[in-house]
């Protein structure tokens, strides 16, 4: 899922600078949830390590960045579950050993082995998970019109709408309503989709991206985000209950996130104790509920570390229904994804 950092977390990384010297040092490459002190301190102390951590938005970014950076200037990287092949297809991922992933703790639907793993060995390890679905006001909404797709962007909204300005996960939203599954859109199913698109783009006062969609949101200016969900407003929901998700009948796209070693690591026992962390129920539960943003721990057993409050913002008990209904990324070949994001450009014009 393609990620902007939000505004509570613009000063995690000088929180982190004051931290006592270190013995060593580990350098990530990270989505603003892995900023959160809460979650980066006890790792720190316990190999009395400085961890230094570095946000990217995009997986093209990151790998831009380690095309321009030494070897070895970097440890780990977390990226987006569907673009684990990309970086392992670029060499820059080492082989994890799977002994050391507990993923037979994980919920079984994202263990996603055909994403993490190739040619049987695995180069990442998820590590969290949520969903791009209907966010909205549920005083300004009828919640039970947001169980429909069709009714979420049709003329009753007309202006209370932002949509989530990410062309993957908002394209399997159109391909759902229209009974089409994300795994099966194809260059013929362009078209249609495209008028789909035009419906929803026509509704939306918006096209944003986290930071505008959730202020949008939380302000009143619009009702409902199309491709928001639990990440967008568990932040929220402490000051504003209101502010709810839900997945429609039709079903919702599921995004995950995934964790890995970097190959020209030049501490890579180190990097794989960071990366054990983190999928550990421990780390699991801290990274589930970031400061940055909240989601699903790929790791059943973080549940344990979490409280009930915690586990109702994240709808713990809802999740076997809620895999049930997700449709994973939509991920096109090279010709198709440029055929989607012209699509996308085109929708953005109107």
């Amino acid at each position: 899922m393609k990620r902007t950092p939000l505004l509570l977390m613009s000063t995690a990384l000088a929180g982190l600078a004051g931290a006592a010297q270190a013995t060593e040092e580990l350098n990530a490459l990270v989505w603003c949830d892995h900023t959160d002190p809460a979650l980066i301190e006890p790792f720190e102390a316990k190999f009395d390590v400085k961890v230094n951590l570095r946000e990217y938005e995009g997986t093209g970014a990151a790998l831009a960045l380690l095309e321009q950076s030494r070897p070895g200037d970097w440890d780990v990287l977390v990226v987006d579950g569907i673009d684990v092949f990309r970086a392992v297809e670029a060499g820059i991922l080492a082989p994890l050993p799977a002994a050391d992933l507990p993923e037979a703790d994980f919920f079984p639907e994202v263990v996603m082995e055909a994403n993490n793993t190739v040619d049987g060995t695995p180069y990442a390890v998820t590590e969290k998970f949520g969903y791009n679905t209907i966010s909205y006001n549920a005083d300004k909404v009828d919640a039970a019109d947001m169980q429909d797709l069709g009714k979420v962007w049709s003329d009753k909204y007309s202006g209370k709408i932002s949509i989530y300005d990410y062309y993957l996960p908002v394209i399997g939203l159109a391909a759902m309503a229209d009974g089409i599954k994300t795994t099966d859109i194809t260059a013929a199913d362009l078209p249609a989709l495209g008028e789909t698109l035009g419906k929803m783009r026509s509704a939306a006062a918006s096209v944003a991206g986290v930071v505008a969609a959730q202020t949008a949101l939380a302000t009143g200016e619009v009702d409902i985000v199309v491709g928001g969900g639990e990440w967008l407003t568990a932040v929220l929901e402490g000051e504003q209950p209101n502010l709810t998700w839900t997945i429609p009948d039709q079903g919702a796209v599921m995004w995950s996130q995934s964790i890995g070693v970097l190959a020209d690591s030049e501490q890579p026992d180190l990097a794989l104790e960071f990366v054990k962390y983190i999928v550990s129920p421990e780390g699991q539960a801290r990274l589930a509920t970031s400061s940055c943003f909240w989601g699903m721990p790929a790791n059943k057993l973080a549940g344990d570390h979490l409280t009930p409050d915690q586990k109702e913002t994240l709808r713990w008990d809802s999740q076997p229904e809620y895999l049930a209904k997700a449709q994973l990324y939509p991920a096109p070949d090279a010709d198709l994804d440029i055929e989607m994001q012209d699509l996308w450009l085109e929708t953005l014009q109107q």
